[in-house]
């Protein structure tokens, strides 16, 4: 059975964790890899039992990307389904455009065979999401930093699977472009929360009140992530 080993000087026993598509080994320091191999050896009827129950609970999840990026597929952007026509050029690398908010224009090179265009598209989209989310984080961290001196040190872009963003020790925030994927409240919710960090390190009631400030309704999107983010955390 494949997986990981990561030790760690906080962990006082061998654990295992399983995530979709891995599983990985915790263990101290001075845990031999003799015994950490016998240890999987015991739990292997665990850990199937956990990949099956993780892969169900997958599968019972929406997915939002299309099964191939063609001609009339549809593609989710802040919440809406939108439909793709693509348009062929002599240029050599996928071109996105957004025409208003009725179609995704794809401007995809002729050299390119059939077998390959839908990858491409789909490439091609991510780097224009990823665009989009650091535009409209940007605009809305200038709406919301001044009010309360919330002004970070850098802004990165990232691809993450467990998490929405994050605000380090010298507040650079991350942010995850799929929340582009989500209604745009939702995105003004996680750079608020992230925002809101650069005072709190925390999730005292201090920071829960300087969230609400900048977003009353907070609870609402929140509950939205926990509701949805599942299939957002898919990806495109």
């Amino acid at each position: 059975m494949l997986y990981s080993l990561r030790r760690s000087e906080r962990a006082k026993n061998t654990r295992i964790i399983v995530k979709p598509g891995k599983i990985e080994v915790v263990a101290p320091l001075k845990v031999s890899e003799r015994r950490i191999k016998a240890f999987v050896e015991a739990q292997q009827d665990w850990i199937r039992a956990a990949v099956k129950r993780i892969a169900d609970k997958v599968q019972a999840v929406p997915d939002l990307a299309p099964a191939q990026y063609a001609d009339g597929a549809t593609v989710t952007f802040q919440g809406r389904q939108i439909p793709v026509q693509i348009k062929p050029t002599t240029t050599k690398t996928v071109r996105i455009q957004l025409h208003g908010d009725t179609a995704f224009i794809v401007y995809l090179p002729i050299s390119v065979d059939q077998q390959q265009s839908s990858e491409l598209i789909r490439q091609g989209m991510t780097r224009w999401m990823k665009q989009q989310a650091r535009q409209h984080a940007t605009t809305l961290i200038e709406k919301h930093a001044p009010r309360s001196g919330l002004f970070p040190r850098s802004l990165r872009i990232k691809t993450q699977k467990s998490r929405w963003g994050s605000c380090g020790p010298h507040n650079d925030i991350n942010l995850n472009w799929l929340l582009m994927l989500a209604p745009p409240a939702a995105l003004e919710y996680v750079v608020i929360h992230e925002l809101c960090h650069i005072k709190h390190k925390n999730h005292s009631k201090d920071f829960w009140q300087l969230v609400a400030e900048h977003l009353p309704d907070y609870q609402q999107q929140r509950r939205w992530l926990k509701q949805h983010g599942a299939s957002l955390m898919r990806g495109l």
